[in-house]
Order: C-alpha cells, then structure tokens, then sequence
C-alpha cells in the first residue's frame, strides 16, 4: 500500500490545496479505497502522505491491521445501523435482493475474512472462513441444524459459498450475534485460523458481535436453491453510506413532523384554491363558449338580414328605374294629366326615401356586422388564452396532488416513528410510577423503624432507671 505522490512533470501544488483535493475524493469517514492482494483495504487519509516521496517508506504492519481493524468496525456500525433503519422503515420480510441485506454480508465477509491464515492445499494456498464458521455447532449446539442445512445444500461447490450460506441462515434465525459471541469468545479455537492481531481476536471483534444483537429485530427470508453464493464479488458499496446532515435527534424528528403536518395543510389549502380557481375558470369558459354559440347565431341572423335588405334595394333601385322611364315617358308624351304627374312625383318621394332609409340602415347593418366580427375575434383570441390557462392550472393541480401524495408517505413514516416514541414514553412512565411506589414503601419501612427505635430507647431508658 503506497502513499499517493504527484507526478513529477506537474508543478507541485501547496499543502492546503493538496489536502483539500484529498478531502474531495474520500469516499466515507475519511477512508482511502486500495486493493492489496485478496483483500480490500481501507486507509485512513490521515495515513495518507500528502507531500512528495521519492523513496517508499516501510510502515508498521501492526498499525495497518489496527487502522484496517477499526475500519471494518466502522464498516460494520454504518451497515447494521442502516439496515436497521432501512428495513424498520420498509417495514416488510427483507429478502436477498435487498441491496442494504447484501452489503451487510458483504461487510461481515470481510470482518471474518481479515487476519485470516493462509492454508497450503496442493492447489496452492487458500483463505476460507468457513473454517472458524464450523467451529460454531461445537460451542453452540443449535447452530449444528444450520451447518448440516448448508453441507446439504447442492449449488454450493466452495467453502467462500458455505460461510456466506451460513451467515443467511443465521440472520434468519435471530442468532447470529450469540454465535458471533460465542465463537469470539474461544480465542484458543480461532488462534488455528487468524493472525494474532486480526478482527476476530481483537476488541473490535466483540464490538461487532455486540452489534449484531440489533438484527434480531429484522424479518428475513431467503431462498438458497439456485442462487450462486459461490461466483459473487463482495465489494463494498460505499455510496450506499454517503448521508447529508447529522442523525435526527427526538426533537428535530418532532420538528419534522411539524413541518411535515404545515407543508400537508399548506398543500391541502393550496389544493382547494386551485380546485375553486378550475371550477371557476371552467364556468367562465362555459359561459364564453355559450355566449360565443349566441353571438354566431346573431351574426348569422345579422348576415341573412342584410342579405335581405341588399335584395330589397335591388328591388327598389328597378322599382325606381321603372318609375323613372315611366316618367320619362309620361314627360314625353304629356298625355297623363296633372294628377297622375303628382302621383307618380309623390310616389317617387316615397321610394327615394326609402331607398335612403334602406341604405342607411345597410350601412349600420354593415358595420354592426364588422363590430361582431371584431368582437368574435377578440372572444376567440381570450377563449384560447382561458384554455391554456385551465391546462396549466390542471397541470399544478396534478403536482401537488403527487406532492400531497409524498408528504402523506412521509407522515405515515413519521407517525410510526411517533408511535414508537409513545410507547418507550408509557413504558417509561409505569416504570417510574412502580420506582415512586417503591420508594414510598421503604419511606413507610424507615418510619415504622424510626418508631420501633424510640420505643426500644424509652425502654432501655426505663430499664436504665429501675435499675438504679
């Protein structure tokens, strides 16, 4: 495992951009991801140099089994703890597609893996730890039921996928802390598979089997028939762990709640608003739609109207004609008498008039229609804008239906969340009212000794004065 160093054609950057660069590529806690052989080590930036070396330097191999020990500890913590969290909130059977599962196992691969002794075959040198696994049945006789179940199995050819069958099969069982106990607890058996200085022989092997205890509240189901447990790569998922903010307290999850319960009734609101703000833009749309099928109707009216007028003054513009030649003729001849002549003038009064009345009444007509045409055009261009207006409206209406969706999820979460804390909080209580009952008790037993020991002194004081 070699310090990171810069190359030498590149100009050498200052320490504080050196150490801010690092600190941008640190995946989690401040680990440095290497490979070193078959197994995957995990550095501390701390450890990392940050300045040129020419020559590698030699580093203590007992330090770097401590920082890969405390490591996988880490390791270990964020993955139990996640997995906790995950399921508890899922809160459903987990089973082995569960990505949050299969990083556990991979983790406590790794754990059982560290420090272990290599054992000479005559293929060659081997690492397994199903070995310190079988030792188990014999400390805990329960476990032999799981080891039997695991030699029974058929898909499996290699030792890696009869421990990882063994670790499925105990987590399933509830168990698998009191076996991780008991087998840390024979450091005499386990010194025939580890190092001197590995996890399992360590502290921080205690500390994970303490940490397994939590498991026990998880449901899991496993299928072991046809899945290959014996070709599959245990790498650790580090951004599974990459979490934003500090773990929520009891009183920030009661602020969450708050906030989850005001953004809800805020939506809720906004909600109806928007709804009564649809309705009514639908009404007014309605009432434009039918106001547009009258104003139609009216033009349409107006048109044939016109139409009868424009025939109308074709009529009388021939009558007129008519009447025109006929006084020509009437000139011209002179045989009509005086009477007929003022007839025949007085009647082309009457029609000049008319054709006036009937050409002013075509010119209104003619621009009340061009007034309605103008006004249709503008009833349409607003009916369009209306219309997109209502498509947005309905489009918002549609998000925060999915966001008051969300926010429904979430509160449920949280009142599981709440309920829990109920609960803990009653059993606290009942817990006090027996303590308060208990301590009234013995205040009651002190009292009647304290009288006991007045009536013992009035009488050794009685005897005291007999005596003399």
């Amino acid at each position: 495992m070699s310090a990171l160093t810069p190359q030498s054609d590149m100009p050498t950057p200052t320490t504080d951009k050196i150490t801010q660069a690092a600190m941008e590529t640190i995946y989690l806690c401040k680990f440095r991801v290497s490979m070193d052989g078959e197994w995957l080590c995990l550095r501390e930036l701390d450890d990392i140099s940050l300045t040129p070396d020419p020559e590698p330097t030699h580093e203590d191999p007992n330090y770097l089994m401590a920082n890969e020990r405390m490591n996988l500890m880490n390791m270990a913590k964020l993955s139990i703890k996640g997995l906790i969290e995950s399921a508890l909130n899922l809160g459903r059977t987990l089973d082995s597609d569960y990505a949050p599962l299969q990083q556990f196992f991979v983790v406590m691969e790794h754990c059982l893996k560290h420090g272990l002794k290599a054992k000479k075959t005559f293929l060659g040198q081997n690492k397994s730890f199903w070995g310190p696994l079988e030792l188990v049945e014999k400390l805990v006789p329960e476990a032999a039921e799981i080891t039997a179940s695991v030699k029974d199995l058929p898909g499996l050819k290699t030792p890696v996928g009869r421990g990882r069958a063994w670790l499925r099969l105990a987590l399933m069982q509830k168990k698998l802390s009191e076996y991780m106990k008991a087998l840390i607890n024979r450091k005499d058996l386990l010194s025939e598979f580890y190092e001197p200085n590995a996890l399992m022989m360590e502290e921080e092997g205690a500390i994970i089997a303490g940490l397994l205890v939590g498991l026990n509240v998880i449901d899991a189901n496993f299928c072991m028939k046809g899945e290959d447990l014996d070709s599959q790569v245990g790498v650790i998922d580090f951004s599974m762990y990459l979490k934003d903010g500090n773990s929520t307290k009891g009183s920030e999850g009661d602020g969450q709640i708050t906030a989850i319960l005001d953004q809800k009734n805020y939506v809720e609101e906004l909600n109806r608003h928007l709804s009564a703000t649809v309705n009514n833009l639908q009404a007014k749309v309605d009432a434009l739609e039918k106001s547009n099928t009258k104003l139609t109707e009216e033009l349409a009216v107006a048109n044939n109207r016109i139409i009868t007028l424009q025939e109308e003054m074709e009529r009388v513009k021939e009558e007129s004609s008519y009447i025109l030649e006929s006084n020509r003729k009437v000139t011209k001849d002179r045989t009509a008498d005086g009477h007929a002549l003022t007839e025949a003038r007085k009647q082309l009064k009457e029609e000049t008039q008319l054709r006036l009345d009937v050409e002013k009444e075509l010119e209104a007509q003619i621009g009340m229609r061009q007034e309605m045409e103008l006004a249709m055009k503008m009833l349409e261009k607003d009916v369009c804008e209306k219309q997109d207006a209502l498509v947005a409206l309905r489009q918002q209406l549609d998000d925060l239906r999915a966001l008051k969706h969300e926010l429904s999820f979430k509160l449920q979460s949280s009142d599981m969340g709440v309920k829990q804390k109920s609960e803990l909080n009653s059993r606290l209580e009942e817990k006090t009212n027996q303590m308060a009952a208990t301590i009234k008790q013995l205040e009651q037993s002190e009292k009647d000794l304290v009288k006991q020991a007045k009536t013992l002194n009035s009488a050794a004081n009685k005897l005291i004065q007999k005596h003399h």
